[in-house]
C-alpha cells in the first residue's frame, strides 16, 4: 500500500499507456519484419478504401490483422476466408482500442503461388459469368482485307506474323497496333488496343498476343479489364500468347485461341496456294458434272425429238408415204402380176387363133375362093358365070372360070 514515507506514484493515462506499449513493439527487432502464417477469418474487404480487415488464425489462437490499400493494390490475388496464407509485416498496438495487431505489408498463398492462385480465381469468375461461353465467339472471316495485330513493335512475334501473313495471303493489309506486352503499364494498353481497334472498324479480324516467357511475364494478358474487352469486342479475336503451354485468360476469352503468333496468322488468313489448289479441283469437278449433266440433258433431248417425231404431222405424214408407196407398189405388182397373167393367156389364145387363122393356112401354098363376099368350099357352089376372087397368102386375084 501506499505509505506518506513512500514516493508518490507516477500515474498514467491510458492513452500513456498504450503508446507505451505500441513504442515497446514497434522497437523490437523481432516483431519487424515478421513472417506469419495462418488461416484467414472474418475477412472484411472495404471496395471503396482498398483496405483489408481480418483475422489470422491457427488450432490454438488468433490476431487481428490488417493490410491498408498501398499493399492490398499489390495482391495478385484475393484473399477468403478459410485461405491458408503467409504475412510479412509487423505487430503493433492501435493506440484507439488497445488491441495489438498484425499490419500486414506483403501476403502469399500457403502451398500455392499467388500467379496461380490469382489466374484461378479470375477464371472461374469469368466462366460462371458466360465469357468463356462458346456461344458468344464469333466466326473468323475466310477471306479478310486487313488483320490488325496487337503486340510488341520490337519482338520477334510481330515478324513471324507479317511473314506468315503476307506469304500465305500476299493481298492482305496488316495494321500494327504497337503495345507493351509486359510491366504495370501492359494491360492498360491492351486492352486500349482492343477497344480503338474495334471501335474504328478498321479490322476483319485482330491478332492480340506476345513471344514466350515466364508466369510473370505473360501476366499482363490476364487482366479482368481486358478480357471484358475482348468479349465486348465485336471484331473477332485470335490470342497467341506464349507458347502452346501456356494459358492466359486471354486464350479462354477470344473467339479463337493460337499455340503461337505463328500459328495466329495461319487461322487469320487462307493459303492462297491451297485456295488456288482447290479452285482448280473445284472447276474440273464442276466441268466434269456439267458435262455429265450435259451429255444426260442431249439424250433426254434426243429422246423426246425422237418420240416428237413419231407422233408429230411429220412423223405421220411420213408414215402415210410410206404405207402409200408400199400399197401403191404392191398394186403395182399386184398390176404388172395379172397383166403378165393376161398376157401369157393372150399369148396362148394368140396361139391357138393363129393355129387356126386362115392366113396361116394359105402362107403354106393354100388359097381360099370367094365369090359374092362369101367363101365357095366347093367347085359345085361356084357360079362360073361369075368372077371370083382367090385369095392367097400375100394377095388377092379376081379370076373367072373357062372350064368345068
Amino acid at each position: 500500500m501506499y505509505t506518506p514515507n513512500m514516493p508518490k506514484p507516477r500515474v498514467l493515462s491510458v492513452s500513456q499507456l498504450n503508446y507505451y506499449i505500441k513504442s515497446v513493439l514497434q522497437h523490437d527487432p523481432r516483431l519487424a519484419g515478421l513472417l506469419l502464417s495462418g488461416e484467414i477469418s472474418n475477412l472484411t474487404d472495404h471496395y471503396s478504401s482498398g483496405h483489408i480487415y481480418f483475422s489470422l488464425k491457427d488450432e490454438k489462437s488468433v490476431i487481428r490483422a490488417v493490410m491498408f490499400s498501398r499493399s492490398a493494390s499489390r495482391l495478385r490475388f484475393r484473399p477468403q476466408n478459410g485461405m491458408k496464407v503467409i504475412c510479412r509485416g509487423y505487430v503493433s498496438l492501435y493506440e484507439p482500442s488497445g488491441q495489438y495487431q498484425l499490419y500486414v505489408e506483403d501476403m502469399q498463398p500457403d502451398g500455392v503461388g499467388a500467379l496461380a492462385l490469382a489466374f484461378e480465381q479470375l477464371k472461374q469468375k469469368l466462366e460462371a459469368q458466360g465469357l468463356f461461353d462458346p456461344a458468344h465467339k464469333k466466326p473468323l472471316p475466310r477471306f479478310p482485307k486487313t488483320v490488325g495485330v496487337i503486340t510488341s513493335p520490337t519482338g520477334a512475334a510481330v515478324q513471324d506474323i507479317r511473314n506468315i501473313l503476307y506469304r500465305r495471303y500476299p493481298c492482305v493489309d496488316m495494321l500494327l497496333y504497337p503495345v507493351l506486352v509486359q510491366g504495370d503499364g501492359a494491360p492498360a494498353q491492351l486492352t486500349e488496343a482492343i477497344n480503338r481497334l474495334d471501335k474504328s472498324s478498321l479490322c476483319d479480324v485482330i491478332i492480340i498476343g506476345r513471344g514466350g516467357g515466364s508466369a510473370e511475364d505473360l501476366w499482363a494478358f490476364n487482366s479482368e479489364e481486358l478480357a471484358r474487352a475482348i468479349y465486348n469486342c465485336r471484331t473477332p479475336v485470335i490470342s497467341a500468347v506464349g507458347h502452346e503451354i501456356d494459358f492466359t485468360i486471354c486464350d479462354f476469352v477470344s473467339d479463337r485461341r493460337a499455340p503461337t503468333p505463328s500459328a495466329a496468322a495461319e487461322l487469320a488468313v487462307p493459303d492462297l496456294s491451297e485456295l488456288n489448289a482447290s479452285l482448280q479441283s473445284q472447276r474440273q469437278y464442276l466441268m466434269s458434272i456439267m458435262e455429265s449433266r450435259f451429255r444426260r440433258e442431249d439424250n433426254a433431248l434426243l429422246r423426246f425429238r425422237q418420240r416428237l417425231d413419231e407422233s408429230g404431222p411429220e412423223s405421220r405424214s411420213r408414215r402415210l408415204e410410206q404405207k402409200y408407196s408400199l400399197s401403191a407398189k404392191r398394186l403395182e405388182t399386184a398390176i404388172n402380176n395379172k397383166y403378165s397373167e393376161l398376157e401369157l393367156k393372150l399369148h396362148r389364145n394368140a396361139a391357138k387363133l393363129e393355129s387356126l387363122n386362115p392366113l396361116s393356112v394359105l402362107s403354106r401354098g393354100y388359097t381360099v375362093t370367094e365369090q359374092d363376099g362369101k367363101i365357095i368350099p366347093t367347085a359345085a357352089a361356084l357360079d362360073k358365070s361369075k368372077e371370083f376372087t382367090v385369095v392367097f397368102s400375100d394377095a388377092k386375084i379376081t379370076a373367072k372360070a373357062t372350064g368345068e
